[in-house]
């Protein structure tokens, strides 16, 4: 079995299509009423149209960054909110799209 997509649900469909398309830099590869996919990768993350539920430990989309440092300091800079890196030879870091789902940079 292999993963296809992630679902977020949003009540901010142009909000989160500008995030996910313009500040993290993914293709959009749907544009239907209420759906929108961009590839990520081998999966998609997919925004539905309805009421979001991030809760306190819902699902977090992890991207790969060869230098967390500075995709951090790149995505930051077009509007995005990651915090601190962390230190070591893993290096990650974590932020939120507009609706409250968490997002990582990792390099592993």
């Amino acid at each position: 079995m292999k993963a296809a997509r992630v679902i977020l649900f949003t009540n901010q469909m142009e909000k989160m299509t500008v995030f996910y398309r313009d500040v993290l830099g993914l293709k959009q590869v749907t544009a239907e009423p209420g759906w929108r996919e961009f590839k990520a990768g081998s999966i998609t993350i997919a925004l539905h149209s309805g009421p979001p539920s991030p809760g306190r430990k819902g699902p977090k989309i992890a991207f790969l960054a060869k230098d967390v440092a500075a995709e951090r300091a790149r995505l930051n800079t077009l509007g995005a909110k990651f915090g601190t890196v962390s230190d070591g030879e893993f290096q990650l870091c974590n932020g939120k799209d507009p609706d409250g789902n968490w997002l990582q940079l990792s390099n592993r």
